[in-house]
């Protein structure tokens, strides 16, 4: 009986026939630009699994341009994990035959085209995950053998300055530096290494360094235009301060991205004011630095903020906030996904966020029909986590249970409008995510946040308290009461309405004595971005998209 013995470093020794490969094209770990598809090329292996940076907002998109002008016959059949799907490149890697399966979490600006792509077969999706769940896979079934990062600066050894965007960049890093898989790296510059402002990457975890030939892309994501805001939004949230912000004297939340909380922030220092909620609700937040925010900072509302990442234009406004925002000792924010959505599931009485599709009994989904977006952070914060232990005063007001098995929960608020832009119905007997799974042979329906997470849905109509709910009839009946005359609406009796009005599991305006001829812009504490720039003294500094002074 012959033995073999076991090879327990086939990653190691293969990872140092990668870097040998790749040397060829470097002086040290400086990789020369007009060189990197050459070293791709010799670099990375057909299957290979290659996690790609996009995140939320910063693109490592030199690195991405240039794979997806690989020879398909050199490089092809890769697995690509790529958290957020923003770039056409992306999905020009399955056109051109270079990359056929994706896991990702997010694919906003791409959600019609992957969901086409999907259908034709060129997209085989592993799975939609949520963020931290895709980070967490590659350290275990997902383990990257080559990453695509992006930073600010480097110097030659390789030790990296992330800046104020450094969200997916050190959690992506070390699964491949410790399971010996190559880190590839984008910067805006290559400086000297007494020029760096901090080491936010070591050069060990670093193996090679490229300068872009123009800097990373960054989308200004969670920026929101307060001239969009009108009385529908203003009305909501006056709901939603009245109903939910106060009631539970929420301290610690985390805000969606969208015109529906960006209202919420901009009422704080008017109408919150009015309602002397200052010091009781809203002081802790996990969130990216929202400029529709700044007026509730200036008014002394916020004693904190940990963000998922930075915002263009808001990197002098948040180093010159340092009791506000987590900074560095050279002035410039720190921010770190991975523990914002920690943060976000474990540590904040409160999510709140929106869905495009809501169904009869509150589950939702942003996967509809032709688009198939991702769901991101949502289902991470979006849902009570059982492991919570810590008491507040708005976890206890929801708590449930007897004895030993009493525990607090989570406010998972959904807040929506009843009808979307063109009279689409938000609220739908059938979620169209289910139909898109089937097509796309998902083993599960891509539901984004489940119905029984949440607590309460917030719409123009008033407030449903579906934690309330006493049967699965209920939390129907109550949502249904606040949804208009959509599919959903049209199925409210008057008569159970008034009952569950009665019963406290619903509440219109005027059950929480807001005034909904107040509802006005006038409302608003800044009413455009150029009164967001006053607000902030002039250190606010808005894309030139947002600019019209």
């Amino acid at each position: 009986m012959t033995t073999t013995t076991p090879r327990w470093d086939s990653r190691r020794t293969a990872k140092a026939e990668r870097l040998q490969a790749g040397s060829r094209y470097c002086t040290g770990k400086e990789i020369t630009p007009d060189k990197l598809g050459d070293l791709f090329h010799d670099l990375i292996r057909p299957g290979d699994r290659v996690a790609l940076e996009g995140d939320n907002q910063k693109q490592a998109d030199f690195l991405s341009r240039t794979l997806a002008d690989c020879d398909p016959s050199r490089i092809n059949n890769l697995h690509m994990v790529i958290s957020s799907v923003s770039r056409p490149e992306h999905l020009d890697l399955f056109d051109r035959g270079i990359a056929t399966k994706l896991d990702l979490a997010y694919a906003g600006p791409q959600s019609v085209r992957i969901a086409q792509m999907v259908e034709d077969g060129t997209v085989h999706i592993g799975a939609i995950h949520t963020y931290v769940e895709l980070y967490a896979r590659m350290f275990v079934d997902l383990a990257p053998d080559v990453v695509l990062l992006c930073a600010e600066l480097a110097d030659r050894h390789g030790n990296l300055y992330t800046g104020a965007n450094t969200e997916d960049t050190p959690t992506i890093a070390e699964a491949a530096a410790f399971h010996d898989g190559v880190v590839i790296v984008q910067v805006n510059e290559i400086v000297d290494t007494a020029s760096l402002p901090r080491v936010d990457i070591p050069s060990g975890w670093v193996d090679f360094v490229v300068q872009a030939d123009r800097p990373f892309y960054l989308e200004p994501l969670f920026t929101r235009d307060p001239r969009h805001i009108g009385p529908v939004e203003i009305l909501k949230a006056m709901i939603a301060i009245r109903g939910v912000y106060e009631r539970h004297q929420v301290i610690s939340l985390n805000h969606g991205v969208g015109f529906d909380t960006a209202a919420i922030e901009l009422l704080l220092p008017t109408y919150g004011e009015t309602l002397g909620l200052k010091g009781t609700i809203a002081r802790h937040w996990v969130l990216n630095p929202h400029p529709t925010l700044i007026p509730a900072i200036e008014s002394g509302w916020v004693d904190s903020i940990h963000s998922f990442g930075g915002e263009a234009g808001m990197n002098r406004y948040a180093a010159a906030r340092p009791d506000v925002f987590f900074t560095g000792a050279d002035g410039s924010l720190r921010s770190n996904r991975v523990l914002a959505q920690l943060a976000g599931q474990y540590a904040i009485d409160m999510f709140i966020g929106s869905s495009l599709q809501i169904d009869a009994e509150a589950n939702s989904s942003t996967v509809t029909d032709g688009r198939l977006s991702g769901f991101g952070g949502a289902p991470n914060m979006g849902h009570d986590p059982h492991g919570r232990r810590h008491t507040s005063a708005a976890w206890l007001d929801l708590a449930h249970g007897d004895g030993a098995g009493r525990r607090g929960r989570k406010l998972v608020v959904q807040m929506a409008q009843t009808f979307r832009q063109g009279g689409v119905p938000t609220f739908v007997e059938t979620l169209d995510a289910v139909t898109v799974g089937e097509q796309a042979g998902m083993p599960l329906p891509p539901v984004m946040i489940y119905g029984d997470d949440v607590s309460h849905v917030v719409t123009e109509e008033g407030v449903a308290y579906l934690y309330k709910a006493h049967s699965l009839a209920d939390r129907r009946a109550a949502l249904a009461a606040i949804a208009g005359v959509t599919p959903v609406g049209r199925t409210a009796h008057p008569q159970q309405v008034e009952a569950l009005r009665s019963d406290g599991l619903v509440a219109f305006p005027e059950d929480l004595e807001v005034e909904t001829r107040l509802a006005d812009r006038s409302l608003l504490a800044a009413r455009s971005i150029e009164d967001l720039v006053a607000w902030s003294g002039g250190l606010y500094e808005p894309p030139s998209q947002f600019r019209d002074w």
